[in-house]
């Protein structure tokens, strides 16, 4: 769901990329969204594109072919990120861990102990595809321990859950503008520490995609205005108002608000005889594993929760396929009437 004043935003009268109103903007979005990150990194700013631009930007500016990084894989979006790296030349090590369940801080020290030279280490913080949260902070130490950078994929976190770049040591990060920031997609709100700046600007190697080069767009975004492409404008305005409602509510009373309404929802589901099925004590409360009961027909499921009551949730994927229904409940979405809506429909739906 999305904020009527933000619907509003997005109708605004398009201005140009380089218009001085504009790029005032630019800056009140860029000092948001530290906000929001909790960091202090100059390089903050949103990409042209959805979360998985994020992804590919982090990738392409850090990743010189040849070299060594180490990815979990928990679920859809960290075998993703392995193709990516992959793609941008370097030699992936996989820590893998059960669809479901989080990566472990024991996991990627035994993986620092058999790669001779690190980039980086690669996390999905909050894995969609799953509903698995996975603890940073120990893994950012063994990392900067080992020399290496610290990335993070924040897509789904960012907004709903605490996401505190500069305290937990994250030196990469990124997210996008349709979860918990309940703003249409099309933007991916990067950040870029000190130190991984300084690795994209001392490369040996072009970053491949020009497009995605931060050392073209800290032109644009920085204080030079420099042409590099033209933004989608109405989508900045959109964010802007989006950052703007965040800060109004208060990071700590909308992570307070997401963290009841996923307690509301899997109360509500344990009287159906339901559960949560991702790891216990690490779910993620924007985005719920509901497992389905054996003899359900979990399409089915989904197809008339949408069509008689207008509600729709996400499938389960890869191993979770027809095991398990995702529900969302980020940002707008988060409302006890929204979460009194699904149980009652849902309730109907496995009645019949």
């Amino acid at each position: 769901m999305v904020s009527p004043s933000i619907y509003g935003a997005l109708a605004r009268p398009t201005l140009g990329h380089l218009d001085p109103e504009f790029v005032r903007m630019m800056e009140e979005v860029k000092v948001m969204l530290r906000q929001v990150f909790q960091t202090q990194n100059d390089m903050t700013f949103p990409i042209s594109g959805t979360g998985s631009a994020g992804m590919e930007f982090c990738c392409a500016n850090l990743i010189e072919p040849g070299d060594e990084v180490i990815i979990g894989v928990n679920g859809v979006f960290g075998t993703r990120m392995c193709d990516v790296a992959e793609r941008c030349g370097a030699k992936v090590t996989k820590v893998e861990a059960t669809w479901g369940r989080i990566i472990e801080p024991q996991q990627i020290a035994e993986a620092l102990q058999k790669v001779s030279k690190p980039k980086f280490v690669a996390i999905v913080h909050a894995e969609t595809s799953t509903g698995a949260l996975t603890p940073l902070e120990e893994i950012s130490r063994l990392t900067h321990d080992a020399g290496a950078l610290f990335l993070v994929d924040a897509v789904t976190s960012l907004g709903g859950c605490p996401v505190r770049v500069d305290a937990w040591g994250i030196d990469a990060i990124y997210s996008g503008t349709q979860k918990c920031l309940s703003c249409p997609p099309g933007l991916s709100p990067v950040s870029l520490s000190a130190n991984a700046l300084q690795a994209a600007r001392t490369r040996k190697t072009k970053v491949q995609s020009w497009y995605l080069d931060v050392n073209l767009l800290s032109s644009y975004w920085g204080q030079e205005r420099v042409y590099h492409h033209t933004a989608p404008i109405n989508m900045n305005y959109a964010l802007h108002e989006a950052l703007r409602l965040v800060l109004i509510e208060g990071l700590e009373a909308r992570f307070e608000r997401h963290q009841s309404m996923h307690h509301a929802l899997r109360d509500g589901l344990s009287a159906l005889g339901l559960e949560i099925v991702s790891q216990a004590g690490h779910q993620l409360w924007q985005l719920n594993a509901v497992g389905v009961p054996a003899g359900i027909d979990e399409a089915g499921l989904r197809k008339r929760l949408l069509v008689d009551f207008g509600i729709e949730v996400g499938a389960g994927l890869g191993p979770l396929k027809g095991k398990i229904i995702r529900v969302g409940l980020m940002g707008e979405t988060a409302s006890r009437g929204n979460v009194d809506r699904f149980l009652a429909a849902l309730r109907t739906c496995l009645g019949k």
